[in-house]
């Protein structure tokens, strides 16, 4: 069963919702390594109220901080070090869904980036991006961070309104598939995620399959 994460390109760009989607199309777990700030309405919690099927676990995760700040200010706040071999992947029979904090290369503490452990863990990742002034840069960014460290990269969502111009030039110069598109929507609902979950399952499978089936 695959294991992947959700990656993006920046904060507040989409990737709970999208993880939630991906959890629903996959029928899989989810896991959050690192939660900062909001505990007692955790993203763990936030995907959990919004999937349908009867399948999906939800894994406890590894730290939980209560500063809503980037992960290394939030842990010396409260007194811990994050170590990132601490973060033990979890071990389940379903694919698994994990969604990380913030941007790749948030700083778990003052020598590890969150984007240190995606190598270490070996698993692939679905980049999140979304339209902003600047979003071409930060995707191709994080695009050619995820290289340089021999990640590999299932493909791109993109989140929020379509800017035709940004996707082409992003999609173009990255060659990497577009598994679906997120649009604005009044209100996130488990009615709306599954209508998502629908809409990618065709393509996030056979990029799955694909990846899986490479030596």
């Amino acid at each position: 069963m695959i294991k992947l994460i959700i990656g993006g390109i920046s904060t507040e760009i989409g990737k709970t919702v999208t993880s939630a989607i991906v959890v629903e199309a996959l029928r899989a777990d989810y896991w959050k390594p690192v939660q900062s700030g909001a505990l007692e309405d955790s993203d763990t919690e936030a995907v959990r109220v919004l999937i349908s099927n009867p399948v999906s676990q939800f894994h406890p995760e590894a730290y939980r901080l209560r500063e809503p700040l980037s992960p290394h200010a939030a842990a010396e706040l409260d007194g811990v070090r994050i170590d990132p071999n601490q973060i033990q992947v979890p071990q389940t029979n379903n694919a698994l869904v994990i969604e990380l904090a913030g941007g790749l290369l948030v700083p778990l503490n003052d020598q590890d980036l969150t984007i240190d452990w995606v190598a270490q863990s070996g698993l692939p990742v679905l980049l999140v991006s979304r339209n902003y002034l600047g979003s071409i840069n930060h995707t191709l960014l994080s695009v050619e961070a995820l290289r340089n460290r021999n990640i590999p990269i299932l493909g791109l969502i993109f989140n929020g309104p379509t800017v035709p111009a940004t996707e082409s030039i992003i999609l173009s110069h990255t060659q990497l598939p577009c598994i679906g598109r997120i649009g604005e929507e009044p209100e996130i609902t488990p009615a709306v995620i599954r209508r998502y979950a629908d809409a990618i399952s065709p393509t996030l499978h056979e990029v799955i399959e694909a990846f899986e089936q490479k030596p």
